[in-house]
């Protein structure tokens, strides 16, 4: 297995690097880099972030509008449009097994989707240093954990979306309602539940936690604010609850573990379905 794995990720990284959508993916977040330098972001102020820190916030930001769309799309075919294209039985007369081949595409496409966001990322922290821009090097880290949890968290969903699918036309309209429903239920939907239906405060914003994009977008916030003053009052019941600590924690654990659940799931049914 630990063969075939290796050949199947090996094999589908090739793949991506030949892809043009993948070059273009990596252009984007490379020149919107550029651009924010450009524009003199770093000389702005926000909240006492300033330099590259208030790059950091803004690309944090612009990160989760982009990346879970664009995991879903790119990752969903994977398996389903295999199948489709009779790729699949091909790979499989090789001496490959099917988690072999099911977690060395789920490996490779982490590694295609993360390193061009961490290499735009550091690529901004390495210029802020050679230009004596003041370089927090511990938001770096923990801003990485928290887009490297994310990406894993959408490609198990991804990947579970792929093994089930009948059709790739199916996946990317189930990937594309998942991703519309886990948008609509941030803040604004959640508000409105709690005021329309008088539910308890404590159970929404608990449900709301089960939401990975919340859980990314309150853990960027507790970075970028560590009271959540811009969360207003579900940011009392949140810092009373956990610490801030154990709140980036929890952000950076559970859609990794999350991501791992979809992925085992996607992976035994794969291992069971007809796959031809």
């Amino acid at each position: 297995m630990n063969s075939g794995f290796k050949q199947i990720m090996i094999l589908d990284i090739r793949q991506n690097l030949r892809s043009k959508w993948f070059w273009v993916y990596s252009l984007m977040f490379g020149g919107f880099v550029a651009v924010m330098f450009a524009m003199g972001i770093t000389e702005s102020q926000i909240i006492g972030f300033v330099g590259l820190s208030r790059l950091m916030v803004t690309f944090m930001q612009v990160s989760m509008v982009i990346l879970p769309i664009y995991v879903l799309i790119s990752t969903v075919r994977s398996v389903v449009g295999d199948r489709e294209s009779n790729v699949m039985e091909y790979i499989l007369s090789l001496p490959v097994s099917f988690s072999a081949y099911f977690w060395g595409k789920f490996i490779s496409k982490f590694i295609a989707i993360f390193v061009p966001v961490f290499i735009a990322l550091l690529g901004a922290a390495i210029w802020g240093t050679i230009t004596n821009i003041d370089v927090p090097w511990d938001l770096f880290a923990l801003y990485s954990a928290l887009l490297a949890s994310m990406i894993f968290c959408f490609l198990g969903i991804s990947m579970f979306i792929s093994s089930y699918a009948h059709s790739q036309d199916l996946a990317v309209s189930s990937a594309f309602i998942i991703w519309l429903l886990l948008v609509a239920f941030l803040d604004l939907i959640l508000m409105g539940v709690m005021l329309k239906f008088r539910v308890n405060p404590e159970m929404v914003i608990g449900l709301g936690m089960l939401n990975p994009l919340q859980v990314f977008r309150t853990a960027v916030l507790v970075l970028f604010d560590p009271k959540l003053t811009v969360m207003g009052a579900a940011s009392y019941y949140i810092l009373d609850t956990v610490s801030r600590w154990t709140f980036i924690i929890f952000a950076v654990s559970y859609p990794i573990i999350l991501g791992f659940v979809f992925g085992i799931i996607g992976n035994r049914h794969f291992n069971k379905s007809d796959i031809i």
